[in-house]
């Protein structure tokens, strides 16, 4: 087990000179790159097992998806309000703990008797996935020099693409092999392996500074903060409003199939992967470029879309470019809190989610009235205009601070 990478003060806190540390502490960046993997895989396995548990608990499949939405609506006050209330808790511990919560609730999800107990489990894997966002930016400001955060970011956040290529295929492939509950047992493994590799790379890390109820608020109405978060929410609304109805689209445009449809998204999420990667590079140069840049990526693409006829493979290579644009906005935005609130990135990690979250369920619902009011194309004709709009609100209103996580951070208010 590794010690502390930053020496604290005795009260907790840790001084202004302190706050990088001296080397990167990669093993325990790809730790964490793990956990992501598996929370996102372990939230989005019912989306490919709706019909199977619906039967063997006796719902109707709209209640089943309420595994999803409950996991979401969770993860959302999580990430608001696990910082504070793991205040003064070790971070290695905390983050020891999601990873046990992820465990505990996949594999109690499996032995699920009835859909109540089921959703109750699935609760505890909001609390991780919530409080794990909310942290994830702080922890790698801990784990690595500032220089490397962006590349620290986007390894970790690279947890997502994979996540996202691997959780619904391999949730079909068990369920159809094994069963259901099969799915949700190697959920749980993969949080084992989490654990253990987790254990063994994170080191200790002392509380900083003190948490307090208020603190989002009072981060929140720090000059440029609202702003931010309004760009961030703004960028994933506008992506969730098209992604939520990719099929019914490319069903509509280009009659594709379900197996053409599994590789489309396949080829999403390994564009996905390789996004991760390119805003890495591309933030070591410029963040508020590449916050600005890739929702307008995204916007253009979903234009052409919807305005060109193209062919199956036009329509292919175009949803490739969307995965590898968007694959930059997560960690793009937790690398804007690492650098806008840097003493408090785990209260402005918890907005993030929150605004994520919230996005999620608001771009859903705007693109479903959208379908109502006009077609298929007119989503996506207004989901690309929002991603345009996004793109050039970040460029012109969002302010991206200089990386620098020491003295010039600002104090925090509190209560």
């Amino acid at each position: 087990m590794h010690s502390d990478v930053d020496k604290s003060q005795p009260d907790g806190s840790a001084g202004a000179e302190n706050i990088e540390p001296a080397s990167p502490a990669w093993t325990a960046v790809f730790s964490l790159a793990m956990g992501v993997f598996g929370l996102l895989t372990a939230e989005y396995l019912p989306a490919s097992l709706l019909t199977p548990m619906a039967e063997t608990l006796r719902v109707s499949e709209a209640m089943a998806g309420q595994a999803v939405t409950v996991t979401a609506v969770v993860a959302l006050f999580a990430g608001l309000l696990v910082p504070g209330l793991t205040r003064a808790l070790d971070r290695r511990t905390v983050l020891l703990g999601f990873s046990t919560l992820m465990i505990v609730s996949n594999l109690l999800v499996a032995a699920s008797s009835s859909m109540w107990v089921l959703l109750l489990m699935r609760v505890l894997l909001g609390i991780a996935l919530g409080g794990f966002w909310s942290m994830a930016a702080a922890v790698a400001m801990r784990l690595v020099p500032a220089a490397l955060l962006p590349r620290a970011l986007s390894i970790i956040f690279s947890g997502i693409a994979v996540g996202t290529v691997v959780a619904v295929p391999l949730g079909s492939y068990l369920g159809g092999q094994f069963g259901w509950r099969s799915a949700f047992v190697a959920a749980g493994a993969v949080g084992m392996m989490t654990l253990a590799f987790q254990w063994f790379t994170l080191p200790r890390m002392a509380p900083r500074g003190s948490v307090r109820l208020r603190t989002i608020l009072d981060v929140l109405l720090r000059p440029g903060i609202a702003v931010g978060m309004l760009g961030c929410i703004l960028a994933h609304t506008g992506h969730f409003a098209l992604f939520t109805y990719i099929r019914p689209f490319l069903e509509t445009t280009v009659g594709v199939k379900t197996d053409g449809l599994a590789l489309m998204l396949l080829g999403f999420g390994i564009a996905n992967f390789f996004g991760t990667m390119l805003a890495g590079w591309l933030m070591q140069r410029s963040l508020h470029f590449t916050l600005a840049l890739m929702p307008a990526i995204v916007g253009v693409v979903a234009l052409a879309m919807a305005i060109f006829s193209t062919s199956l493979i036009g329509q292919a290579v175009l949803v490739a470019a969307w995965g590898l644009a968007f694959g930059g906005v997560p960690v793009a935005w937790s690398n804007w809190v690492a650098r806008a609130v840097p003493d408090q990135a785990e209260s402005a990690g918890g907005m993030v989610v929150a605004s994520v979250q919230s996005s999620i369920a608001t771009g859903a619902a705007a693109g479903g009235a959208m379908f109502s009011l006009s077609s298929i194309g007119g989503v996506f004709i207004a989901g690309g205009c929002l991603m345009l709009l996004a793109g050039l609100f970040i460029s012109m209103r969002v302010n991206v601070p200089s990386p620098s996580f020491g003295a010039a951070a600002q104090p925090a208010v509190h209560l």
